[in-house]
């Protein structure tokens, strides 16, 4: 297994090399300069020469490449051209929103699509089962953003009870900091809990037409001892896979509910780093994105293993 698993860490590296190429390739050949967005359209152009000097934009871009993949080995992303502070500095900034944000809208989903998916498939056919497949289809079907919208009106507008928008930071408390992501995080959550209900209800249908399952049943299990001892675990495997994609969506995607909630997150930062053409701070957002999906994959595939003999014997 320890073989099995750094040859998959050398395979998901080697991605993460690629990704790198991609990234720098696609963001440096997108029209637009830098130096010339910062000193405006009637920049004089021997101050126009220095500033792209100083950015290092006069260099080949194998050279600039190069840099830049050497300072990713030492955790350095370079300066931001807008900000001019170190682009490690504004990820770690709002990486402290995105990061406990996605982590509790994940958490609400499992929470929400588990007990679900496993209530649907013990009723298979039946109206419980046709109202959860009903309600995880609406789930899936509404925008995150319109929920957010109507979170807003009801609980901040509304009730009072939540702010509208804004993030104290954690500076100022755990708990009006956390208060302020519980809105945002329920609005990602509810869509992706849809999806996952689906996936679960599903993967339990197909397990428990399994040999096994006939078996246990046969032995005098009653079917809630059934769905927990035998037919859960082996119907993680898809839910597992959904719930890696979904965390690293969550992660990358939630730059409209970061705005309807007006949260400094990853997402507002590309946004703003892209309308600013500031590439060196939108390279480094990027490359950390795919850095966790490469890390998560690499989590989902050991999880995998703890979950299913079947796959440590492949491995």
């Amino acid at each position: 297994m320890a073989g099995y698993l750094l040859q998959r860490l050398a395979s998901l590296a080697l991605t993460l090399l690629v990704a790198t190429i991609v990234i720098f390739a696609a963001l440096n050949l997108a029209p637009g300069d830098p130096a010339s967005f910062m000193m405006g359209l009637n920049a004089d152009p021997e101050a126009l020469a220095q500033l792209r000097h100083e950015l290092g934009l006069d260099l080949p871009s194998w050279q600039r490449y190069l840099a830049w993949l050497g300072g990713l080995a030492t955790g350095d992303l370079g300066v931001s051209y807008t900000y001019r502070v170190p682009v490690v500095e504004l990820i770690g900034e709002r990486l402290d929103v995105s990061l406990p944000l996605t982590l509790m809208a994940t958490a609400l989903s499992l929470m929400i699509a588990i007990p679900l998916g496993i209530f649907a498939a013990a009723r298979r056919g039946k109206f419980a089962d046709a109202a959860v497949v009903g309600a995880t289809q609406l789930g899936v079907a509404i925008p995150n953003f319109w929920v957010a919208l109507l979170l807003v009106f009801v609980f901040a507008t509304g009730l009072r009870w939540f702010s509208a928008g804004g993030f104290p930071g954690w500076g100022e408390g755990f708990a009006p900091a956390l208060q302020a992501l519980i809105l945002p995080a329920i609005a990602l959550a509810l869509p992706q809990a849809g999806i996952l209900t689906r996936i679960t209800r599903s993967a339990l249908i197909d397990t428990l037409s399994e040999d096994y399952i006939r078996t246990a049943r046969a032995k005098g299990l009653d079917e809630a001892q059934t769905l927990r001892r035998h037919a859960l675990r082996n119907a993680m495997i898809p839910v597992l896979t959904i719930l890696g994609l979904q965390f690293t969506f969550l992660l990358a995607g939630a730059i409209i509910v970061e705005n309807v909630f007006y949260l400094p997150g990853l997402g507002r930062l590309v946004l703003q780093a892209i309308t600013q053409r500031d590439l060196i701070v939108v390279q480094g957002v990027v490359v950390v994105l795919v850095a966790a999906a490469v890390a998560v994959t690499f989590l989902v595939e050991i999880a995998y293993m703890l979950v299913d003999p079947r796959v440590r014997a492949r491995s």
